[in-house]
C-alpha cells in the first residue's frame, strides 16, 4: 500500500480535492495525509514515507531542500495547470515523474472562449451598449459580417485549449483558421483547420481567439498593427496571458477603432492597475480571469490526478505526465 500526501494552500484544498474527490482517492489509497503548505517544513516525520505527492495551488517548491524532506517520493500529481511555481532545474535532474491537470483546466477555458466567439460573431457585447445609449433598437453597420454562417474565425496557437475550441467550433458553420508554427499542414487538416500566417489570421477573421502560452519569445506578439488589420466589427479574445499582447498598442487601436471589440480575461499586469485606460474603453470588456477553473470546476483537476494515480498504480502509461521539454513550452 502506498503512502500519499496532499500538500497545498489551505484555501485551495477543498476546491481541488473536494469531499467527493477525496473519497475517490481514499478508495484506492487509504493512507493519505492532508497537510497545508505551511505545515510542510514542520512535519518531516510524516513526509519521510510519502511516495505520492498530490498538490495544487500554493504548493511548496520542489527544490533540493524540499525534496530532501521527501526521500521516498516516486510520483508528483499536480492538481492545477502551470508547473512554473513548483519545479526547478534540480527537480528535473532527479528524473521524478510529474503530472499536471492542465488538460482539466483547459476545459472551462475552451468553454468560455467558445461562448465569447459566438457572442462576438453576433455582436452581442457591442450592440447592447449602443442600444442603451440610443434607447432604441440598434443593428450593426451594413459592412459588418454578422453571425456564424461561413464566417471566418481564427485561433492563435493549437495547444490543448486551441484544439478544444476548434472541436467545439465544428458545431457551427464557420471557417476555422489557425496560426501555429509548430503544427503541420497535415495535422491541421485532420483537425479541420486551415493554417494561415499571423497577419492573415487577423486580417481575414471576424473573431480571433488567443491561446498562446506566455514565453519570452511570445511577449508582445500581438501588436497594434495586427489588431488594426481586423475587419469591421471584429472581436479579439484573450484567455491566454496578458503579456502576449502589446497592451499599450491594443489600447491605442481600440480608441481608434470603435467598431472593434476586445474581450480580455487576462491583462499584464494582472489585474490591470486602477489608472489603466482599459477600464475606460467601452469596446473593451474585462473579465477577472474567470475562464480557467473556478469554484466547483476546480474539483475536475483533482479528479484527473486521482485517475492518473490509478493508472500509475496499475502500471499503465500516464496520460498527463509532463516532460522537461514540454514544460519549457508551457505557460
Amino acid at each position: 500500500m502506498h503512502k500519499a500526501a496532499i500538500i497545498l494552500s489551505e484555501g485551495a484544498f477543498e476546491k481541488i480535492y473536494s469531499p467527493s474527490v477525496l473519497e475517490r482517492l481514499k478508495s484506492c489509497c487509504p493512507d493519505v495525509e492532508l497537510l497545508s503548505t505551511e505545515e510542510f517544513t514542520s512535519r518531516e516525520d510524516v513526509l519521510q514515507d510519502v511516495e505520492i505527492l498530490f498538490s495544487g495551488w500554493g504548493p511548496p517548491r520542489l527544490d533540493k531542500e524540499a525534496l530532501a524532506k521527501l526521500p521516498s517520493l516516486k510520483l508528483v500529481l499536480y492538481g492545477a495547470g502551470s508547473l512554473k511555481s513548483i519545479v526547478c532545474d534540480y527537480f528535473w535532474d532527479q528524473n521524478l515523474p510529474i503530472c499536471s491537470a492542465w488538460v482539466a483546466n483547459a476545459v472551462p477555458v475552451a468553454e468560455f472562449s467558445f461562448a465569447q466567439i459566438i457572442l462576438g460573431l453576433k455582436q452581442a457585447l457591442r450592440l447592447p451598449l449602443l442600444m442603451r445609449e440610443a434607447r432604441k433598437r440598434v443593428l450593426p453597420d451594413s459592412d459588418i459580417t454578422l453571425g456564424a454562417f461561413h464566417t471566418n474565425v481564427s485561433l492563435i496557437s493549437l495547444g490543448q485549449i486551441g484544439r478544444m475550441v476548434a472541436e467545439r467550433l465544428k458545431t457551427l458553420d464557420v471557417n476555422v483558421f489557425a496560426y501555429d508554427p509548430f503544427v503541420s499542414e497535415a495535422e491541421a487538416k485532420d483537425l479541420g483547420i486551415k493554417l494561415v500566417s499571423l497577419e492573415d489570421a487577423f486580417a481575414t477573421s471576424q473573431v480571433v481567439s488567443l491561446h498562446t502560452p506566455w514565453l519570452k519569445e511570445t511577449e508582445g506578439m500581438i501588436t497594434g498593427d495586427l489588431l488594426r488589420a481586423m475587419p469591421p466589427g471584429g472581436t479579439f479574445i484573450n484567455t491566454a496571458r496578458g503579456a502576449v499582447v502589446n497592451e499599450p498598442e491594443l489600447i491605442h487601436v481600440m480608441q481608434e477603432r470603435q467598431d472593434l471589440t476586445a474581450v480580455l480575461d487576462v491583462t499584464h499586469p494582472e489585474p490591470a492597475p486602477p489608472e489603466s485606460k482599459l477600464y475606460d474603453l467601452e469596446n473593451v470588456f474585462l473579465t477577472p480571469h474567470i475562464a480557467g477553473s473556478m469554484a466547483g470546476e476546480c474539483a475536475r483537476m483533482g479528479q484527473y490526478m486521482v485517475e492518473e494515480f490509478k493508472r500509475w498504480q496499475k502500471g499503465v502509461p500516464l496520460k498527463y505526465q509532463v516532460s522537461k521539454e514540454a514544460f519549457e513550452k508551457m505557460a
